[in-house]
């Protein structure tokens, strides 16, 4: 067989060669502690520069900076890690969005990393670039079958290991994991909404986006039923309302709703704007005040929810904002419900070259 060269480390410009069967190439990822556990695709020097071929700048340019490790990002070193995933060439500027998102403050990914709460990186794909990449934003959006959807993610969480240095243990403090810490990535059922974008809503108007929300695996929320909101939001009310989610005690935790798109069209239908479904489910999603405090003694709080009595009923969360509502998911009236790991604020930024 044939020698194959390949980027060593996620992208830095040393070279190792390496025997052509998908055997050795696991082989040496596994000896230096690289890749996720599956089979994986040789960066090779054409491949790389494929994908360098299909996004803009230095290749070279530092774009971030990942905690743990503080690894520095590269364009070179994501186009290194979306061969290993799989990705096609066009998924590169997602990819160099989500980096830099990754590395914004609110989201706080060295809290995210360190935390023993299995909370991943949730990445949506919005608008122009969902469509032209043929991202799965309705039937089995979270499930197999996809590539865009299955690469995409994958590469997210290889840079998180490559560079983040977010690997189970020592950089990744996670005490059972979650699967979506594979490969965590959808896209928004714009077709299907019936309201504007979720970026637009957001004061993000560029034609592609992607949201980072960092949070649980989905939850599901089952109404077959129901014709009008109140039923639907109950059920979806109940799901978030959990002593077991870390936002429980975390005034400033978000919930993302993503809402299937029969369910969307009942609410809508009725009049129901995205602001009146999240706070509705502010005023429903609540338990007693002294529950939360028989249960937290250590308690992230806004002044007036320590001010109350505990026979008052709290929220889920300090503020309907952080309730973040779209339209995700084809037929069948099922729901789903995202918490965050708490201490984390989601970021939607305009994709980028």
């Amino acid at each position: 067989m044939s020698n194959t060269s390949l980027s060593a480390r996620a992208g830095i410009a040393d070279l190792l060669e390496v025997d052509d069967s998908p055997d050795a190439l696991m082989d040496l990822f596994a000896a230096h502690g690289w890749g996720d556990g599956l089979p994986l695709v040789a960066p090779t020097a054409e491949r790389v520069d494929a994908m360098l071929a299909a996004t803009q700048g230095d290749p070279d340019e530092v774009l971030a900076h990942l905690a743990p490790r503080f690894g520095k990002v590269t364009r070179r070193i994501i186009a290194v890690n979306a061969v290993l995933a799989g990705c096609v060439p066009d998924v590169m500027p997602v990819l160099v969005t989500a980096a830099k998102a990754l590395a914004r403050p609110e989201l706080n990914l060295r809290g995210v990393n360190a935390t023993t709460h299995p909370v991943a990186p949730l990445l949506v794909v919005h608008g122009e670039i969902a469509q032209r990449c043929g991202f799965n934003a309705g039937i089995g959006a979270f499930g197999p079958g996809n590539r865009a959807n299955a690469t995409v993610g994958r590469a997210v969480r290889l840079i998180l290991l490559h560079v983040a240095g977010a690997r189970p243990g020592d950089g990744d403090a996670a005490q059972h994991g979650q699967p979506s810490k594979y490969s965590y990535c959808v896209a928004e059922n714009l077709a299907e909404s019936p309201w504007e974008s979720y970026p637009r809503s957001r004061g993000v108007t560029a034609s592609s986006a992607i949201t980072i929300h960092c949070g649980e695996n989905p939850h599901n929320v089952h109404d077959m039923e129901a014709g009008t909101p109140g039923p639907v939001l109950d059920k979806i009310a109940s799901t978030m309302t959990s002593l077991g989610q870390n936002n429980a005690c975390i005034a400033y935790g978000e919930y993302f709703i993503l809402l299937g798109p029969e369910h969307a069209a009942t609410i809508a239908a009725a009049g129901w704007s995205r602001r009146d479904v999240a706070t509705t489910l502010f005023e429903r999603a609540r338990m007693p005040a002294g529950l939360f405090r028989q249960q937290f003694e250590s308690r992230a709080w806004f002044p007036w929810m320590d001010a109350v009595d505990d026979d008052s009923l709290l929220p889920m969360t300090g503020h309907p904002d952080n309730i973040r509502v779209m339209v995700v998911g084809g037929p069948g009236k099922h729901s789903c419900v995202v918490p965050s790991w708490g201490m984390t604020t989601s970021v939607t930024l305009p994709v980028e070259p």
